[in-house]
């Protein structure tokens, strides 16, 4: 079947003035060239959409509030958002950072970590506003960041939804003492992609929690969002 009105790709760089209309690039082998202009989040970040959660502060999580043995109100997310009811958009996830430090001889490791959640939830009543990646200011977004606060005023409690690749700090969740000529083994900063894979509603909470309890454990880390009109 004959394509109707089909525009010739063009082989080779093409020049036009702004504004100007031109046909699409090919190879030499007929495949279609397509380039960015900018860096490939760009767009959503230039139009104001996405922005960034977390502890920007080292912050101690040495405490069951900050694992999945705490899944009311009284749990403290390490890393966390709320999208409130009253919300019009979607939290789409793009990227998730951990880092943790040890910060005492004798410590536990919280690993390995688990993201958590919950929907229908419109009363919390902590949290902060999110960073803008595109003004740097914490205005403009419909969210919250739970990360290092509790969830009071939770409805549902969460549930523990699939396992994370964050981590850090001790590698072992059993108490190790470490000394000058054996220290324990460190796990480094992690990166969790999500590419808009993960949606948290409005309502939703998101929560990165451990599964055992730290000991001498302190953490930073973000959760980078979009938000798009449901």
């Amino acid at each position: 079947m004959q394509l109707q009105n089909a525009v010739a790709a063009g082989v080779g760089p093409q020049s036009a003035s702004p504004g100007a209309l031109i046909n699409s690039r090919a190879g030499q082998l007929g495949d279609m060239i397509v380039s960015e202009l900018q860096g490939r989040l760009y767009e959503q970040t230039y139009r104001g959409n996405k922005f960034v959660s977390g502890l920007a502060a080292l912050t101690a999580i040495t405490n069951a509030t900050f694992t999945v043995a705490t899944l009311g109100a009284t749990c403290t997310p390490i890393l966390g958002v709320w999208n409130p009811g009253t919300s019009t958009v979607n939290l789409v996830i793009a990227q998730a950072t951990l880092a943790a430090a040890i910060t005492a001889l004798t410590a536990t490791g919280g690993g390995p970590y688990v993201w958590c959640g919950s929907t229908g939830n419109n009363a919390l009543t902590l949290g902060s506003a999110p960073f803008s990646r595109k003004t740097l200011a914490a205005a403009g977004s419909q969210a919250k960041n739970m990360s290092g606060v509790a969830l009071t005023g939770l409805t549902n409690n969460l549930v523990a939804m699939f396992g994370s690749a964050l981590g850090g700090g001790s590698s072992s969740n059993a108490s190790f003492v470490g000394t000058a000529a054996g220290m324990q083994t460190t796990l480094q900063g992690f990166v969790e992609n999500f590419d808009g894979s993960l949606i948290v509603p409005p309502g939703g909470v998101l929560a990165l929690l451990a599964t055992t309890t730290p000991v001498a454990h302190s953490a930073v880390g973000s959760i980078v969002h979009d938000e798009v009109p449901t």
